[in-house]
């Protein structure tokens, strides 16, 4: 199901707690969500939604995939940059990692550990943000 687009501030910057398999209509709806909202939205987080749980979704070209618990484990390559966000009005400088290693749960709540560099690692770490409480 499609969801509204959550822009209070004050509850976006409360920190998620962690996602159970419970969970999982709260991914699906999430999926749901960036695929509505794919023309101009390349990742997501579940406080984006409504919902304070540590779940993210990115979009890779046509590929779009769930993380769930991420937490980055390695980072390198530090720059700084400009983003937008769905939920937020203009766009905020932040500080960035050009290469970074996650560990998470996959859609079927199995252990991920994966590399991502470039752009992909830098939708990672802004939902990352997201479920931390951080506003760019």
């Amino acid at each position: 199901m499609v969801r509204r687009i959550v822009k209070n501030t004050k509850f976006l910057a409360q920190v998620s707690r962690e996602a159970t398999k419970k969970d999982s209509q709260i991914i699906e709806d999430l999926l749901d969500t960036l695929r509505a909202n794919r023309d101009y939205c390349v990742g997501m987080a579940a406080n984006m939604i409504g919902e304070k749980k540590r779940i993210i979704v990115v979009a890779m070209g046509p590929f779009q995939f769930a993380m769930i618990n991420p937490v980055i484990v390695k980072k390198d390559g530090k720059y700084e940059t400009e983003e937008g966000c769905l939920s937020l009005d203009g766009v905020r400088k932040c500080v960035r990692y050009e290469e970074i290693e996650v560990d998470y749960l996959d859609q079927n709540f199995e252990k991920k550990h994966e590399k991502y560099s470039g752009f992909t690692a830098q939708i990672i770490q802004h939902e990352i943000d997201h479920c931390d409480g951080i506003i760019i």
